[in-house]
């Protein structure tokens, strides 16, 4: 790695979320929720179906089923009566006969194909087919889709619509599930003013709070959200020993630089432990992560854009871990720049930037607009990150980057 003043001391992002996830513990507690309550939240243990899905062989088409082997030498057979999805033919299939069946009902006794009805033609009390079948044609068999004792969903997946119809085809009607996480957000600043009320002389209206709670909202927690706090060190203290006793994790926003007034470092030393400050990130070099009271802390940087991509970048990780999901990093996907892109070597540079595809198909990718750390209309009016490496420098036009796509 190239040292430059903008990188001594610093841990690189990838150092920086492995000493995370290694310290992080999961949370282990459990709590069973009906199917209806458990979007979004993670498994706390493996769902294992007791049945075969389909439980029976079924069509799946509506036509004729009939055995494949009465074909052979005849093209009409003779009609012995009707399968429904939920109302099955009793009886056997015997040799010559067929049966109308739908799509979805239980293949009878005796049968193993099915002709779609397009080619068909039914006659009286007879079918004529005009197609041969091959043997179990149109037959989804049981437990083609699951099978009795399989494992449907792992412990540690966050459900999502399609993992709730997957549980709910075994019927399984409640789920155990990690409790929620609790977390507690603390956004501090003199400067801070909440949207609605007036603006006094060097004030500027406090919008931290509204983006990161959005995000956390996505996910399976419990907020806590302890509001603005000013820069004093006694009152930061006091809210810092309640959100530390009572939370999973607790976020700060604001106070981990080194100003006369950042005291969010100074208190956590006295309260918990700091296990590091500062990383190879731009934006966001001054965060903080480590321990507070029975809660691991996250300090993120003041600015709007610096607090927004390392809570995405780093905070998003340690969430993962608690929660018990397993961590999987965003996907990325490489694009070629449509311009000359600025890069400093120091630190792994988040640009926000707009991707697309040409009349060719081919990826481009170009900055959106001023990369500034408060100029959060740089996020808003993205679609991606412009993933930059930490030794990197300027990138030219027509060279591939990678991009990870909001």
């Amino acid at each position: 790695m190239i040292e430059t003043c903008d990188n001594l001391g610093l841990l690189p992002i990838q150092a920086a979320i492995s000493n995370m996830l290694k310290q992080v513990i999961p949370v282990m507690e459990s709590e069973q929720v009906e199917l209806e309550e458990a979007l979004g939240r993670v498994l706390a243990e493996d769902v294992v179906s007791s049945i075969n899905v389909p439980p029976n062989d079924n069509s799946a088409m509506d036509g004729y089923a009939m055995r494949c082997e009465d074909l052979a030498d005849t093209n009409q057979l003779q009609l012995a009566g009707t399968a429904l999805a939920g109302a099955p033919f009793k009886q056997n299939v015997l040799s010559g006969q067929c049966i109308r069946i739908m799509t979805g009902a239980v293949i009878p006794q005796g049968a193993d194909s099915v002709v779609m009805q397009e080619n068909t033609e039914a006659k009286d009390d007879s079918v004529i087919f005009k197609q041969i079948p091959r043997w179990g044609n149109n037959v989804r068999k049981a437990g083609e889709d699951i099978q009795q004792g399989q494992v449907v969903v792992t412990k540690g997946t966050k459900l999502t619509p399609a993992y709730l119809a997957l549980i709910a085809s075994v019927g399984m009607a409640e789920i155990s599930v990690i409790r929620h996480i609790k977390v507690g957000l603390i956004v501090t600043g003199d400067e801070l003013t909440p949207p609605g009320q007036p603006l006094s002389d060097g004030a500027i209206y406090e919008s931290n709070r509204y983006a990161l709670s959005a995000l956390l909202n996505t996910l399976p927690i419990v907020l806590f959200d302890f509001g603005i706090v000013k820069d004093d060190k006694t009152d930061l203290k006091t809210v810092f020993e309640q959100a530390g006793s009572h939370c999973d994790l607790v976020l700060s926003c604001g106070g981990v630089s080194v100003g006369d007034a950042d005291y969010v470092k100074a208190i956590l030393d006295e309260l918990g432990t700091i296990n590091f400050w500062k990383v190879a990130i731009k934006p966001g070099k001054p965060f903080a992560f480590g321990q507070l009271g029975n809660a691991w802390f996250c300090g993120l940087p003041g600015n709007p854009v610096s607090s927004y991509v390392t809570f995405e970048q780093l905070v998003t990780p340690v969430l993962q871990k608690l929660s018990g999901q397993t961590y999987l990093p965003s996907p990325h996907f490489i694009a070629k720049a449509a311009c000359i892109i600025k890069k400093r070597p120091g630190r792994a540079d988040y640009q926000r930037a707009i991707f697309y595809r040409d009349e060719h198909g081919e990826l481009w990718v170009k900055p959106n607009g001023k990369q500034g750390s408060g100029i959060m209309s740089s996020i808003a009016n993205a679609n991606c990150y412009m993933v930059l490496e930490q030794d990197a420098g300027d990138i030219q036009q027509g060279e591939t980057v990678n991009i990870q796509p909001f």
